[in-house]
């Protein structure tokens, strides 16, 4: 990660009063301001860090943090290690595989800082990545963790940036019962749900298949909804229809892409697909489901369908790549033949 402007302080407080959290994009940038908030009442004299590869992401965290809590010390680490040599509680929220295996193992990691503490600290610490990423490489680097004597879980969440905004967070968590048991205080302050799906990688494996539904499901609404359109229906009319009928999900619920189809409610199709979850991510997280299908040999007919779908969307649209993934919709538009 790029170094960021060092605000740590000359005399640091103990490991065991800090939390740090490295990755504020908009998921991470809402969990830590809910985390950090939320610890800062619960103990007067905690003290958070954050790390970010872009200068400015850490900044705009600092200022805004600063506003809410004033009198609550936070500081920017420079890397990855000087955060979990500041921190007993790092949590990690990346874009990806190569982000992940970066951060904790490469050049100035958080695994270099483990390697450099007592061994009574590291076995003291607990990472926990909310990352969606491989699970291979989510196993690696947890393995890497543990064997320096830190506690890891894989923690991916669900419930997008409205969710981390409102602490409505389901995670997900992989990792043995003693480190599951550690991270609840910490994920409870991030969320609602906090399920336990098995060993290391399970975690992932749970968000990854939970993904391909959501995945699949956009694009057959956003099907469903171009289709009746077609076919004379008001969308408001439609969306009312399958939202209760057997073809309710929460992509249509929730997410339809048709703007003004869901009278009271504000899905990014109102706000010309603009925030949300972007479909450069969806695309990625479709990769995953079938890189993990052929790794174990199970047909994903749908999986890959749709994955091919998104990855079309955004080559020939290449503005969707900063659009709510349910501008597919948009795609499908451009498509039509006329009648």
């Amino acid at each position: 990660m790029k170094a960021t402007t060092c605000l740590l302080r000359p005399v640091l407080p103990p490991r065991s009063k800090s939390t740090a959290f490295i990755g504020l994009g908009r998921m991470g940038h809402e969990m830590a301001l809910n985390l950090f908030t939320k610890r800062a009442n619960q103990y007067p004299d905690h003290h958070f860090v954050v790390c970010d590869a872009l200068p400015e992401a850490s900044k705009a965290f600092y200022e805004k943090f600063s506003l809410r809590c004033p009198n609550i010390p936070l500081r920017i680490a420079s890397s990855p290690a000087e955060a979990a040599s500041a921190a007993q509680t790092i949590i990690t929220m990346l874009p990806s595989s190569p982000q992940v295996s970066s951060v904790y193992a490469d050049g100035a990691s958080i695994i270099s800082a483990l390697q450099s503490l007592p061994d009574s600290e590291a076995s003291a610490t607990l990472c926990i990545d909310s990352t969606t990423l491989d699970i291979a490489v989510a196993r690696d680097v947890a393995s890497a963790v543990q064997h320096v004597g830190a506690q890891m879980i894989d923690a991916p969440v669900s419930g997008g940036v409205t969710g981390a905004q409102a602490a409505t967070l389901s995670f997900l968590v992989g990792g043995t019962p003693a480190a599951f048991k550690a991270a609840h205080p910490v994920l409870s302050q991030m969320g609602q749900r906090i399920l336990h799906c098995g060993p290391s990688g399970s975690g992932l494996g749970a968000k990854i298949c939970n993904n391909l539904v959501l995945g699949v499901q956009q694009v057959v609404v956003a099907e469903a909804m171009l289709l009746g359109q077609n076919l004379g229906l008001d969308p408001v009319v439609l969306a009312d229809v399958i939202n209760s009928s057997t073809g309710g999900c929460w992509a249509s619920s929730m997410n339809n892409p048709v703007p003004a189809s869901l009278p009271g409610k504000s899905p990014p199709a109102e706000r010309d697909y603009e925030g949300g979850f972007a479909t450069p991510l969806m695309l990625k997280d479709m990769g995953l489901a079938t890189n993990s299908a052929t790794s174990t040999g199970t047909p994903l007919p749908l999986g890959r369908a749709a994955e091919a779908f998104y990855k079309e969307a955004i080559e020939q649209q290449p503005e969707l790549a900063r659009k709510d993934f349910s501008s597919v919709y948009r795609y499908l538009q451009s498509r039509q033949t006329s009648r």
